[in-house]
This record gives C-alpha cells, sequence and structure tokens, in this order.
C-alpha cells in the first residue's frame, strides 16, 4: 500500500511497475519490524547469511556474482541532451537512445519477483542540505543496505511533501547480465537507472550515483557542493574544535584519514580527532559567510581487505555489529575474515565466491573489493555533531595523492583560485596493485573525475564562482604522504602521523605558523612540523629525523616542469571549457618554475 499522496512519486512507481511487471510491490516505512522481516525471507532465500550473533551482532554475510564485484565505470553513463554536457571525462549517451536501452532491459525484469520502493533521505531529516530519492529495487540486499547507507521510510515522505525535488532510482537485478549491465544518470531529469549488477557500487543508488553525479549537477545549479570528500574535526586541547574536508583518489588512505587517532603526545596532551563522513560532502555557504559541510550519508560501504586493528581501528569497530559483510571470507564459526585483518588465515573456510578456501593455495580469500556496508553511529571516533541539519564550518579543504617525487609531504596555494588549481592538477601515479604499467600519473581532479555529472570544465568553473560568492574562503592545502627515497621507500611514516601535518594546517589557518614561498605555494619550515616521538625506520639504517623531513618538504622545480607538461596534455583535451584562470595559474607555475 501506497505511503504517500504525492502524485508525482506514486506516477513514479506506476511507471516503473507497468515497465517491470513485479508480483507485488511492498513500501519500505524504515521500521525495524518490516526489516527484520525482510532480513529473515533473504536468509531462507539464501540472498543473504546471518552471521554468529554473539560475535557480530545482527551482521550478515552477502556475495554478488562473481563478475559483479565492482563500479563498471565502463558502462557508466551521464545521459544528457548535449555530449559537450557531460564533458570529455564522462561516458555520453543521448537521454532517449538511454531510456529506449534501458527500458526494454527492463521490460519485463522483474516478473515473479517482489518490487521494493525505498523513500530515502541523503541528509538528516529535515536539514536544508537534505535532498530525497525514491529507490525501486527487486533485491533486499539493496533495501537492507540502503536502510544503513541512508534515511529510510515514512519520515521521508513527510519531508517531501507534494514536492517534485526528488531523484528517481531505478534498479534491477534484471539476469545478472554483465552485457547488458548499465548504469546511466539523466542529470537533467532527476533520475538513475541501474540494470543487471547486484554490487553495491552499482545499485546503492543514494552513494555515488546521487550523492556525488546528480548532485554535483544539482549543487552547480543551487549554488552548491556536492564533494569526494571525507569530513573531520580536529578538537585542541582547549575543547575548540576546527573542521577540514579532505579529497583523495583512491587508495590514497582516505578512511584511515577520517577515522585517524593521533600520536599519543598529542593525545597526552588533549587533541582529538572526530569523524563526519568517510567519503561525501555537501557544502553550502553559511550565512556567516563560509562553506559548511555535511556528510549526505549514514553509513560507511568500506574496502575490508588491509582494514586491521593498526591499519585503522575505528573502521574495524565500526563493523562489529548491525554490519553487512560483502565478498569477504566466511569461516567456521560464521565470523568473517579478509586479507590484511591479521596474520592468521582461516582453515576450512569458504572463500568470496563460496567455495572451500585453503590460505596455503596461493589465492586470495576475500575479494580485493570485498565490502562493509556499517551504520556510522557505530564509530568509535563519530562526532556527537555528525548529523546537525546545519552542518560544520570548514576552515580547510586538502587535496591529496600518490606521487613518488614530485608532491612535498604539505602545500598550502597562495588563494582560492590557485587552490582551485591544485585541486584540478591532482593526480596519482600508479602502484604494482593497480592495472596497467607502474608510474602512470593518472590525472583526478578533485578526485571527481569519475563522479562528476557534467563537464568538468564547467565544474571547475563553479569552484571558481563559489569562491567569489563566499566571504569567508577556507584555506586549500595539498598533501603527499607518498614521498619515496632513491630505493623506493616510503619517507613519511602516514597513519597517525598524519595528524602532524593536519596540526600545521590548522595552524596556518589560524595564523600562528610559519611557511616558505616556493613557485608551488606555501611549504612549512621544517621546525614547523612536530617529528617528536616519531619511531619510523624508513630502510634498515636510517630512521625517519629532521634530514628526512627536509627531504620531503623540498620542490624540485626540474620534476614539476615535467609535471607541467602532463597537466598541459590533461587541459588540452578540456578546449573551450577550460576557465581562462586555470589556465592563467597554469602559466604563472610555469613561469616561477623557470627563474
Amino acid at each position: 500500500m501506497a505511503m504517500t499522496s504525492n502524485k508525482m512519486v506514486l506516477n513514479f512507481v506506476e511507471d516503473m511497475k507497468a515497465m517491470a511487471c513485479p508480483d507485488s510491490v511492498i513500501w519500505i516505512d524504515g521500521g525495524e519490524e518490516q526489516l527484520d522481516a525482510l532480513r529473515a525471507e533473504a536468509c531462507t532465500t539464501g540472498e543473504i547469511l546471518r552471521l554468529n550473533d554473539a560475535q557480530l551482532p545482527g551482521c550478515y554475510y552477502h556475495r554478488s556474482a562473481v563478475d559483479d564485484v565492482a563500479r563498471v565505470e565502463d558502462r557508466t553513463y551521464i545521459c544528457c541532451k548535449h555530449k559537450e554536457d557531460a564533458g570529455p571525462t564522462n561516458n555520453w549517451m543521448a537521454p532517449a537512445e538511454a531510456y529506449k536501452m534501458a527500458g526494454d532491459i527492463f521490460k519485463g525484469a522483474m516478473s515473479g519477483r517482489t518490487m521494493y520502493v525505498i523513500p530515502f533521505s541523503m541528509g538528516a531529516i529535515g536539514s536544508p542540505f537534505a535532498k530525497v530519492g525514491i529507490e525501486i529495487t527487486d533485491s533486499i540486499y539493496v533495501v537492507l543496505s540502503m536502510a544503513i547507507m541512508t534515511r529510510v521510510g515514512a519520515d521521508v515522505l513527510g519531508m517531501l511533501g507534494d514536492s517534485n525535488d526528488f531523484v528517481r532510482g531505478m534498479h534491477s537485478k534484471c539476469q545478472l547480465d554483465k552485457e547488458k549491465r548499465y548504469i546511466l544518470h539523466f542529470p537533467e531529469d532527476n533520475a538513475i537507472w541501474s540494470c543487471n549488477s547486484g554490487y553495491g557500487g552499482n545499485v546503492l543508488l543514494g552513494k555515488k550515483c546521487f550523492a556525488l553525479r546528480i548532485a554535483s549537477y544539482q549543487g552547480r545549479n543551487e549554488n552548491w557542493m556536492a564533494e569526494h570528500m571525507l569530513i573531520l574535526g580536529i578538537e585542541n586541547p582547549k575543547g575548540e574544535t576546527k573542521y577540514v574536508a579532505a579529497a583523495f583518489p583512491s587508495a590514497c588512505g582516505k578512511t584511515n584519514l577520517a577515522m585517524l587517532i593521533p600520536p599519543e603526545g598529542y593525545r597526552k596532551q588533549g587533541y582529538k580527532v572526530w569523524t563526519l563522513g568517510d567519503d561525501i560532502a555537501w557544502i553550502r555557504m553559511g550565512e556567516d559567510g563560509g562553506l559548511w559541510a555535511v556528510n549526505p550519508e549514514a553509513g560507511f560501504f568500506g574496502v575490508a581487505p588491509g582494514t586491521n586493528r593498526n591499519s585503522n581501528p575505528n573502521a574495524l569497530e565500526t563493523t562489529t555489529s548491525g554490519t553487512i559483510f560483502t565478498n569477504v571470507v566466511l569461516k567456521k564459526d560464521k565470523t568473517v575474515w579478509w586479507e590484511g585483518m591479521d596474520k592468521n588465515p582461516p582453515e576450512g573456510a569458504l572463500d568470496w565466491k563460496g567455495n572451500p578456501w585453503d590460505p596455503a593455495s596461493g589465492e586470495t580469500g576475500a575479494n580485493p573489493n570485498s565490502r562493509f556496508t556499517a551504520p556510522a553511529r557505530n564509530c568509535p571516533c563519530i562526532a556527537p555533531n555528525w548529523e546537525d541539519p546545519v552542518g560544520v564550518p570548514l576552515s580547510a579543504i586538502i587535496f591529496g595523492g600518490r606521487r613518488a617525487r614530485t608532491a612535498p609531504l604539505v602545500y598550502q596555494s597562495r588563494d582560492w583560485q590557485h587552490g582551485v588549481f591544485v585541486g584540478a592538477i591532482m593526480a596519482s601515479e600508479t602502484t604494482a596493485a593497480a592495472a596497467g604499467a607502474v608510474g602512470v600519473v593518472r590525472r583526478d581532479p578533485m578526485a571527481m573525475l569519475p563522479f562528476c555529472g557534467y563537464n568538468m570544465g564547467d565544474y571547475w568553473q563553479h569552484w571558481l564562482n563559489m569562491g567569489e560568492k563566499i566571504t569567508k574562503q577556507p584555506k586549500i592545502f595539498n598533501v603527499n604522504w607518498f614521498r619515496l627515497d632513491e630505493e623506493g621507500h616510503f619517507i613519511w611514516p602516514g597513519f597517525g602521523d598524519n595528524f602532524r601535518v593536519l596540526d600545521w594546517i590548522i595552524r596556518r589557518c589560524d595564523g600562528a605558523a610559519d611557511a616558505k614561498e616556493t613557485p608551488i605555494g606555501f611549504v612549512p619550515l621544517p621546525e614547523d612540523i612536530d617529528i617528536s616521538g616519531i619511531d619510523y625506520m624508513i630502510s634498515p639504517g636510517r630512521a625517519f629525523d629532521g634530514e628526512a623531513l627536509k627531504d620531503i618538504l623540498s620542490v624540485d622545480k626540474s620534476l614539476w616542469l615535467e609535471d607541467v607538461a602532463s597537466i598541459k596534455e590533461f587541459f588540452a583535451g578540456f578546449g573551450d571549457k577550460l576557465p581562462p584562470e586555470i589556465a592563467g595559474e597554469l602559466a604563472e607555475l610555469e613561469k616561477k618554475l623557470s627563474v
């Protein structure tokens, strides 16, 4: 029975029902009684498995199809009227063509199945940031995961009222046919269609699909920003908290930074780090003329392998209740394991495909992209105000990448415009873990390359425009935890010691730390980064010390001039969509480096 009288919502549901032909329709009210019944049903059909309730209360195990374990970027499209509006970094398809193609795939796809209608809110109910979506699906896994990742149910429809401002999400597993697997975004129609996938990144439509691709388009039109950023708070011994948002490409330690534990010396002084979000930030202008941010999600969709008590104890603790694990190792006692969790791979376990697994076989037990979907409220360091409807004021925005030689440990942009340029040239170098050749520079502006819902040249212009509208501009920084020495060893210890850099950043925002001007921006004086208490061996016989710090704060002009050539090549793809201010910043960089 429908839970709303909103005619636009009812028409959307009826249209999708007529296309997919389900046997029945269930509206998700958000109550535990209904969710418990769905969990029990999914356990009966084998869609999920209940885990050991004594050790992992309220936790479940899920497997996706073996050829359906990651986002399908090559089959992800922005479907807008004009190809130029999608830009050179997105796949484009004309809306009429996309609707026709997907409509044929969806036709009768839910025959013999139940259609679930999920009203969900990105952002706390009642927040001025909040946006509503309706996701239709034939997967209980999707229902249960959306109940973790978003706010679902009747309250959402109450907030929507009679408005037409909601995102229309249509998903069906269909036949899980990888040749007909598509993720289609229609920014001009506020719509997302996803077919033939059961993997969370493709089917939890509130995540990257809505909260970044569609929301980035909405933000440009409505004067706000949807960004692929964590949000954290840094509390000093006086009890004052400053907030930063930070963008990193994949494999750069984003979640670890979001849940960072300060070094012991800082903790003893009373410093704390608070997590507000690990992946997405929606940012609006505040009444004070600054930028305010919220995490629109209610949960974490984290990569399991490598998460352990040393790398990220807070993330591991977050997964101990109310969590859905996907494509990890299933142990005999109905608990879970993955590579990097500890050094004791279990005997007699099942691998992510459901087959008996022998740790000595050389095969990984968990899929490298195996996931946990966990409630944010579980996180031991979740900020007390993480659901504040007005968000938190940003003192700084941080960009980062993985550069072996080029970028120093940290540097600050000269101003907002230069900071947008710093974000626009963000890059990482491929490692042995990534597909393709090692050391290849991959540009990922603002970590948004796969997630911007429109032309990235227009996106940079939106950043520039936002900077002009605000009177209190956050300072913009770039960090690089991944500088290597001549032998290929990481020089900086990383993890909790990254707090030392955050401390300098906050002090710079407060005007309490000095810096040296270089061609790329302001770099810390070595004495302004506190390295006391670091116990880290870069390599046998070489401990981290003041000389190592000077090394990773150095700026090599010749390497940067090489990078300028790479940046020019990347920017050329945007033609006249490249804002002249950004082109001017590149020319200025080249000039400063050539002196």
